[in-house]
């Protein structure tokens, strides 16, 4: 990722943008941040917030007229928030005010003509920032003549006007000027700025003026055109902008760069009051709030932010910031030459399932960052090995000759279809791809081939682009292998990966076959009503989520759609390998979307049912409805664990080739026949640190009749170690009847020196 290429994501996250109130005021006033500090009863900071934008806050809090309340989104839910009346008591109440200082005289004299409020800003703002301010007038206080004395008290007056003088502003209170002074005042002062009150620009015969900067044809006179129809706060801004560009035209600086927003604009930030509740307005007393009616007013504000995609995946939570910040994040990890890059974590966790594309108003595509940035970090060799070498072992598994079956449907030399029902169906229920594959030979002609492997998701969503393309390559050797039939995919990832990697295969769903042959399926009907699970790779299928549909309702099998469904389907937690490099991250999304729903799951997806179940809640995969096996509650069947996962996938395969074929499957091999039992302790730090049977079994097997064994005195127990490749595992066990009982497990990468030759 390059800066432009983040600047274009930034722009596309709108968390950063400012709210209604803030967007619609001339002066910007954060109204969102002053609500939510009344609301804690904090009016102290709450006052701080508008004396940090306002000119001489305590005349201009009083005189606010509340323009934004009919741009508040709380309009739209109950009435406007009354930030006027809010902004007054703050005026009122505060106790402190935060100290205004002035910057160092800088040598530049302003003269501003007139003391009507947008010539008293204009001096606030110049001489706030070291300007040496004089303001020619008639009376300096004739500004404030016409404001409401019920508001604005002469005590007031006189504390703000003593704030300016501190500030390198004096008074040459000499009548009302004439054009001809204000015209020589362009020769002794470094800028002139003209109250529009005073003199507008045309009764200064000046024609040309630009609206965006006030700039006049004569250079450093900046006036405005007729204000008449402007209110007091306009009035205040208008002043404002003459001083921003006064200030910027001494500093030789551009008058209109960046100052697109400094009128009222319209805010791109996107807020959600879908589920937010009407609550009328505070009636505004004719004395004004007291305290606890203050907090209660200022309580309506929604705080408005969009954090659309936060609030929907547990993964943006988790890291407590938002796309824009992450998108910041991964650049900034990106460019570390040496040291730790902490952005691996965040990085690696994200589930690339495409739920923030969907909810984001600006289709803000996290996913597609964090593949680029997972693709990098290989490129560069800065991936972590650890972060997904699991889940490589059990590609590879899944496609050795252990468990990878290529075959055209017995008694035919060439198939029309194949059924590719994915790995991990093979490893959660083995028995049901047996059972749906003699259904397909049984209606389809032309004959039905199998394929039994892994579509290579995991290496894609590492970022593994070579490896994606090798597993791709092989795979498509065995396509056409077997003629280049249509695939029958009965996993929407396996439907993802081939898309993308044999994007020339005539690729469809098994849930379209089955529901476009409806009528050849037994009746199972559910007489519970069902939750329906739609798994995140399934997002922008919409064909195959409406074949599923029709699938389940030609079945008479009732469900319901729960939160988030469809294409804003919630991920399970094992997408983009989250569950191998960040598992606690993956149960809690896990348990996030299993909350959802409300009753017991369906779904068409093996992983979504494992990791569903693992969590307690009540899953089945639609194919223990089609094709049941005579389990009395399948979806109380307890998710395998890892080494299970594997055995399932070899006895698939056995299995098939001896019933099916009639062939004999290979032989297993010899560590395979070590007896082992294991201990509650032992079987969860397996299933914790991913350490499976035939990895124990390995180490068990490798060290027999090996010497260096290390032995517990006082338990008894020994304790083993083995480095097949890569990682070390360490067995402590005991013998039993010939039998080994392990009660703890490890593995490690690091090589410990001078323990055995394989270390």
């Amino acid at each position: 990722m390059d800066q432009k290429n983040l600047r274009d994501w930034e722009a596309k996250c709108t968390q950063e943008e400012p709210p209604k109130c803030k967007a619609r005021c001339p002066l910007h006033v954060d109204g969102r941040e002053f609500c939510r500090l009344m609301a804690a009863g904090q009016i102290d900071k709450a006052w701080a917030v508008l004396c940090k934008t306002m000119p001489f806050p305590s005349i201009t809090a009083r005189i606010c007229d509340g323009d934004c309340q009919n741009d508040c989104l709380r309009a739209q839910k109950g009435g406007g928030i009354e930030l006027a009346a809010l902004e007054r008591f703050a005026a009122e109440n505060a106790k402190r005010s935060p100290m205004i200082r002035a910057l160092p005289p800088k040598g530049k004299n302003i003269a501003v003509f007139g003391a009507q409020l947008s010539g008293l800003t204009a001096a606030w703002d110049l001489g706030k920032k070291g300007f040496t301010v004089i303001v020619f007038c008639e009376d300096k206080l004739q500004g404030f003549d016409n404001l409401p004395a019920d508001r604005v008290s002469n005590e007031v007056i006189e504390k703000e006007m003593a704030q300016l003088g501190k500030m390198n502003v004096s008074f040459a209170e000499h009548g009302k000027p004439d054009p001809q002074t204000i015209m020589a005042a362009c020769e002794s002062f470094e800028a002139v700025f003209v109250d529009p009150l005073v003199y507008n620009s045309t009764q200064l015969g000046l024609s040309e003026v630009d609206l965006a900067t006030l700039q006049t044809s004569i250079d450093f006179l900046f006036a405005s055109p007729d204000v008449s129809n402007k209110s007091a706060i306009e009035l205040i801004a208008l002043g404002r902008k003459g001083a921003l560009s006064i200030e910027r035209k001494l500093q030789k600086a551009s008058l209109t760069a960046g100052r697109d927003r400094e009128a009222p604009f319209e805010t791109r930030l996107f807020t959600n009051i879908s589920k937010v509740k009407t609550v009328n307005p505070v009636a505004v007393p004719e004395e004004g709030y007291s305290s606890e009616q203050a907090r209660e007013e200022a309580s309506r504000c929604m705080l408005c932010e969009c954090m659309e995609c936060v609030n929907n995946c547990a993964y943006l939570e988790e890291f407590k910031s938002y796309p824009k910040a992450y998108a910041r994040q991964i650049y900034n990890n990106a460019s570390i030459v040496m040291g730790t890059r902490m952005a691996n974590t965040m990085i690696n966790s994200c589930m690339l399932c495409g739920l923030c594309e969907k909810v984001c108003p600006e289709n803000f595509a996290m996913q597609d960052i964090v593949l680029e940035a997972r693709q990098d970090l290989v490129e560069k060799g800065h991936m972590p090995p650890s972060a997904h070498e699991f889940a490589f072992r059990d590609m590879d598994f899944a496609d050795s000759s252990t468990c990878a079956l290529v075959k055209h449907q017995p008694g035919t030399d060439q198939s029309k279809q194949i059924f590719f029902p994915g790995c991990q169906l093979s490893a959660s229920d083995p028995d049901s791809i047996d059972r749906t594959y003699k259904h397909l030979c049984s209606v389809l002609d032309g004959g039905t081939g199998l394929m039994l492997r892994c579509c290579g998701a995991p290496a894609d969503w590492a970022g593994q682009k070579d490896m994606f393309e090798r597993k791709m390559e092989s795979l498509k050797r065995d396509w056409e292998s077997l003629g280049r039939p249509q695939i029958i995919a009965a996993c929407p990832s396996c439907m993802e990966s081939l898309h993308k990697g044999l994007p020339e295969a005539d690729l469809t769903s098994l849930w379209s076959v089955l529901s476009s042959e409806v009528d050849q399926l037994k009746q199972h009907p559910e007489a519970k009503l069902l939750s329906l699970q739609d798994p995140c790779t399934a997002r922008n299928n919409h064909e195959l989520m409406n074949d599923v549909r029709l699938l389940l309702s030609g079945l008479d099998i009732t469900f319901e759609e729960p939160e988030l469904s469809g294409q804003f389907t919630e991920c399970c937690g094992f997408g983009g390998l989250l569950a191998n490099a960040n598992e606690p991250l993956s149960r809690k999304a896990a348990e996030r979307r299993a909350e959802k729903l409300d009753h017991d799951g369906v779904t068409y997806c093996a992983m979504c049912r494992d990791m569903l179940a693992k969590t307690g809640k009540r899953c089945q995969h639609i194919l223990d409805i089609i094709f049941p096996d005579g389990y009395d509650d399948p979806a109380g069947r307890i998710a395998p664990g890892y080494s299970q996962r594997r055995e399932n996938r070899v006895r698939l395969k056995e299995n098939l080739l001896r019933e099916t074929w009639n062939e004999q499957p290979e032989p297993r091999n010899d560590y395979e026949s070590v007896a082992v039992e294991f201990t509650a302790e032992a079987q969860g730090m397996m299933e914790e640190r991913r350490i499976l049977l035939s990895d124990v079994q390995k180490t068990l097997h490798a060290v027999q009749d090996s010497a260096q064994v290390l032995e517990n005195t006082e338990s008894g127990h020994k304790l083993v170690q083995f480095r097949p490749v890569t990682v070390t595992y360490w067995v402590e066990y005991e013998m039993k009847d010939n039998t080994y009982l392990v009660h703890r497990v490890w593995s490690h990468r690091m090589r410990v020196l001078g323990v055995g030759g394989n270390s």
